[in-house]
């Protein structure tokens, strides 16, 4: 088996996987980030050795139901753009700060008064967003240039977790692509981007690929995580793109990760940033694999719903839909012409901003809370078939189905519903957890079990089902027309609002 650390912001999760892919064993603890000590309200920092901790824990619970001598190989993913500066020795000269800290905002407006927002996306693939790494290494050079001149080097989340696995330093594309300083066309260090900063490519490891061993565990790391010593850890990354992977969508097909938020994305074979996807707020990263890349949209997701449970339906515990999804049945589809539009996200400028606020429009005396739950599928579905037409007039890719992942896949009233608003098959896989899966896959071939990863992905990915674009399509089609025309109307009025009153 291979043991995959799945670090989330917040959940960290250790799960061993055996070559068909199945989940063996897991177990997880809850991760969050910390306000920073010394610093100032707001301010919030990840505690590495707190994560280190909890991680050590879930994997020695893991590995106990296994046995670690069946432990061959260790894989670690985490969330993007966090890293911290180190020591030649592996310690910290400065907190990793957390993308929830809204220290480097006023940079983020700063830096287009020194590039146009297009030439960064055509060089980076990225949004100008006030959690971008370069924004943090700028900031670190004019407030505590210090950390930098201590640094031996910068490492992301996974080269931070690795290192004290291994001892080795390390970073990777899938990461590197989050930071806002790669020419993605290239794969490699952007100089024009890491001027920025006054700092140049000898700052940074050399490069890894995922799939690449990057070294051993330590005798103490080997205890701590209750591994064998000289367990191989195999380089990992961003989990958005091991989830892409693991998602195992078949050719044509685009991915839906779809949890709090949704991401839109799809493997593509070159980096060719457009104008449609720029004004659109599309990002990309680097794929897993060398030779692709990864345009993606960002939309809200089952915030929403979840929303819609505490507000409406109080007594159904967090995490048990069935209730809610059995009232939106009994709706029928138009939701009695109740519109839900949920808050598009786009990128546009220095921060992210919003389409238009969450709106619903349609409320009647004889609404009831299943019909609002069904126009929030609906909203959001509608949403999906906006994003869908960004993303395949950005790159050109012909949409022949969506793959979704995540949490959001199990709901088979809101798949029904996404094949009928998008008029595309919906495929959702029988075993979820696709960035394990994905990690897993990745792990595998980097201990020569599998020969690449194709092979990888016929004997571990799992039978799907597919939802169909059914009877309900032309009705959807008619209401996608009137969906659409509501953002404009209402963003021209809440500006009006904000205008009179000052609020947001």
């Amino acid at each position: 088996m291979v043991l995959v650390l799945d670090c989330g912001s917040t959940n960290l999760r250790a799960a061993a996987v055996n070559p068909r892919g199945e989940i063996v064993a897991q177990a997880s603890r809850p991760n969050r980030s910390l306000p920073q000590p010394g610093g100032k309200p707001g301010w919030t920092v990840w505690d590495l050795e707190e994560i280190l901790r909890k991680l050590s824990q879930a994997s020695r619970e893991v590995s106990s139901t296994v046995g670690p001598e069946n432990v061959k190989a260790l894989i670690l993913t985490t969330w993007g753009a966090d890293g911290a500066p180190v020591r030649r020795d592996g310690s910290l000269t400065y907190h990793p700060i957390s993308w929830m800290c809204p220290r480097t905002k006023g940079i983020a407006s700063e830096i287009l008064k020194w590039m146009d927002a297009w030439d960064i996306f055509r060089i980076t693939g990225y949004q100008v967003i006030s959690f971008n790494t370069l924004l943090r290494l700028i900031w670190l050079r004019r407030h505590c240039p210090k950390a930098l001149e201590e640094a031996y080097t910068w490492l992301m989340m996974p080269g931070l977790l690795v290192q004290r696995l291994t001892g080795e330093f390390h970073i990777e594309p899938t990461s590197g692509s989050t930071m806002m300083t790669m020419d993605l066309k290239r794969r490699d260090w952007s100089s024009t981007m890491l001027e920025l900063a006054g700092l140049d490519a000898g700052f940074f490891p050399e490069w890894s690929q995922p799939g690449d061993v990057i070294g051993y565990t330590t005798e103490a790391a080997s205890r701590r995580f209750m591994v064998p010593r000289g367990t191989p850890v195999i380089v990992g990354g961003h989990d958005t793109q091991f989830a892409i992977l693991g998602s195992c969508a078949q050719a044509g097909y685009l991915t839906l990760s779809s949890g709090t938020w949704e991401i839109l994305g799809v493997r593509v074979d070159a980096f060719k940033p457009t104008r449609i996807g720029f004004e659109n707020g599309l990002i990309i990263e680097a794929d897993v694999q060398p030779s692709l890349w990864n345009p993606q949209i960002l939309m809200m997701g089952s915030a929403v719903l979840e929303w819609i449970r505490e507000m409406l339906f109080a007594e159904i515990e967090r995490g048990d839909y069935a209730a809610m999804i059995k009232e939106a049945e009994e709706a029928p589809p138009g939701a009695n012409g109740l519109f839900l539009v949920p808050s598009f996200v786009k990128e546009s400028g220095p921060t992210r901003k919003f389409k238009t606020l969450g709106t619903l429009l349609g409320l009647t005396l004889r609404t009831k809370r299943g019909h609002i739950y069904r126009a929030a599928l609906e909203g959001l579905s509608f949403q999906l078939r906006e994003a869908v037409k960004i993303l395949t007039e950005a790159t050109g890719f012909k949409a022949q189905g969506i793959r979704v992942v995540g949490g959001g896949s199990k709901n088979d009233l809101w798949n029904r519903i996404r094949a009928d608003v998008t008029g595309l098959p919906i495929s959702v896989p029988v075993r979820e957890e696709s960035t394990v899966l994905g990690a897993a896959m990745v792990a595998f071939l980097g201990i020569g079990r599998y020969s690449s990863l194709e092979e990888a992905g016929e004997a571990m990915c799992p039978d799907e089902r597919t939802f169909r674009p059914g009877v309900n399509k032309e009705l959807y089609n008619r209401l996608f027309k009137r969906y659409s025309e509501i953002p404009v109307t209402l963003e021209s009025f809440y500006e009006r609002v904000h205008e009179e009153t000052g609020q947001r």
